[in-house]
């Protein structure tokens, strides 16, 4: 609609009508006022003209008025819920979780959209950084809130074989968590924190609709720098990645989480290669997306993000030229090689964490 066109209808005010001349009686008045016996004994034998005359070009005049306030009314429903209907339009409602049920949280702000900093912004929040202690030392991993009351998503590998397990939220507040269920064929860990309440949550997105060379943040705690975002694109799908099943462990440097933290990374297989060190014998192969977000150690169970502030998967694996150098460790940093778990994979395993199986 173009809003600069002339609303008024052509003769809404015309001036060229009769005063007194009205062969119809006024719609405004009462059927008996203007009966013709009435009337009849009048001068003239005409009923008076009415206080004005309702024309049609009056009548139609009001009509697009009414168009423009109720447009008006859409205009500020649609920019109080911008995000949601955006969802919808475009075949992302992040209330279908598939088995797994609802999961809404974070959205990004109309002001914000489309960029990193609105969505470090609204989902940083929901994402935390996970510390896991066994008799093998300590390691760092990353996690996101699911639910209000704390349940948080991670990687198997994150957790496997942690005797006790502490979670920092973005506010530093930190809590103790329980495994409440993990997936090893999938690297998915589901682990609950203790009294948590009114946490902030994370909108789970629909990967399928992912497409190569879309914006994607990744937010996690590489070398416990909690919080810690950086951004890329999605550089390609259904990656064939391999990785260990377990804490077993390979080349005699320790468990598996352990090589998650302390400067070492998760090894992991592609292309009939193996990365970052020997996978073991235990392995598990997944089809991944693969960006070129900056990812390190300690980014493992952390979250892939679109511009919308969905997540879409789940930080797994990245690849360290050096790692294979002694004491090397992650100085290398990325060089635009990670590898996220699918976010529908993990819908599609939400019921089965819970329920504590698949461990």
């Amino acid at each position: 609609m173009d809003m600069t066109e002339n609303l008024r209808p052509s003769g809404a005010h015309s001036t060229d009508q009769e005063p007194t001349s009205y062969p119809y009686a006024s719609p405004y008045a009462s059927p008996s006022a203007y009966d013709g016996t009435a009337y009849n004994s009048a001068a003239g034998g005409y009923p008076p003209p009415p206080a004005y005359a309702p024309t049609t070009g009056r009548r139609k005049a009001k009509r697009p008025v009414a168009l423009l306030a109720a447009v008006a009314i859409a205009a500020g429903v649609i920019g109080g819920g911008t995000a949601t209907l955006v969802g919808q339009l475009n075949g992302q409602d992040s209330a279908a979780t598939g088995s797994g049920g609802a999961v809404n949280g974070t959205t990004v702000s109309q002001s914000s959209k489309g960029t990193v900093a609105g969505v470090a912004e609204a989902v940083s929040p929901a994402i935390v950084e996970i510390g896991a202690a066994s008799s093998a030392g300590k390691s760092t991993g990353s996690g996101v809130v699911i639910t209000e009351d704390g349940e948080i998503v991670t990687n198997n590998h994150v957790i496997s074989g942690a005797q006790q397990i502490q979670v920092t939220l973005s506010t530093g507040k930190t809590y103790t968590a329980d495994v409440v269920g993990t997936d090893p064929d999938k690297d998915l860990a589901l682990i609950k924190l203790q009294g948590a309440s009114g946490l902030k949550t994370a909108t789970l997105g629909d990967s399928s609709k992912v497409k190569v060379g879309e914006e994607v943040v990744a937010i996690g705690s590489p070398e416990g720098l909690t919080g810690t975002v950086t951004s890329g694109i999605v550089s390609a799908l259904d990656r064939d990645v391999t990785v260990a099943k377990d804490d077993s462990g390979s080349s005699g440097q320790g468990q598996g989480q352990g090589r998650q933290g302390g400067g070492q990374e998760w090894p992991f297989e592609f292309g009939g290669q193996q990365f970052n060190g020997d996978t073991g014998e235990e392995t598990t192969t997944y089809k991944a997306l693969q960006t070129d977000a900056s990812l390190n150690p300690g980014n493992s169970g952390g979250a892939l993000i679109n511009m919308d502030g969905e997540i879409i998967g789940i930080n797994s694996a990245m690849y360290a030229p050096s790692s294979s150098a002694a004491g090397s460790g992650s100085s290398a940093g990325s060089v635009g090689l990670g590898f996220a778990i699918p976010v529908n994979t993990l819908k599609a395993d939400l019921d089965t964490l819970r329920a504590g199986n698949g461990s």
